[in-house]
């Protein structure tokens, strides 16, 4: 019993997301934080559609950009005060 093409693919994305949210914690630029979340929210909605639930893939993908967009807002107007 070996494993399949789509099993490599499935832990290869697994170990994105490993690195993506230890990336996360050690990055000081909250600017490259929020897109390397960006590229988490991705990475996770692709594994919920490569489990067939495609009802959980939207869900994350919409709740992900939403809150990408938010916190890219947020620092943009943040920084500019700060400037």
């Amino acid at each position: 019993m070996g494993l399949t093409l789509a099993d490599y693919g499935t832990m290869a994305m697994l170990f994105m997301l490993i690195v993506a949210s230890l990336a996360m914690y050690f990055i000081r630029d909250l600017m490259h934080a929020v897109i390397v979340y960006g590229a988490y929210t991705l990475v996770m909605a692709l594994i919920w559609l490569q489990m067939n639930t495609p009802d959980l893939a939207i869900t994350e993908a919409a709740a992900g950009i939403g809150m990408t967009v938010m916190m890219m807002v947020v620092i943009y107007r943040t920084s500019r005060k700060e400037e």
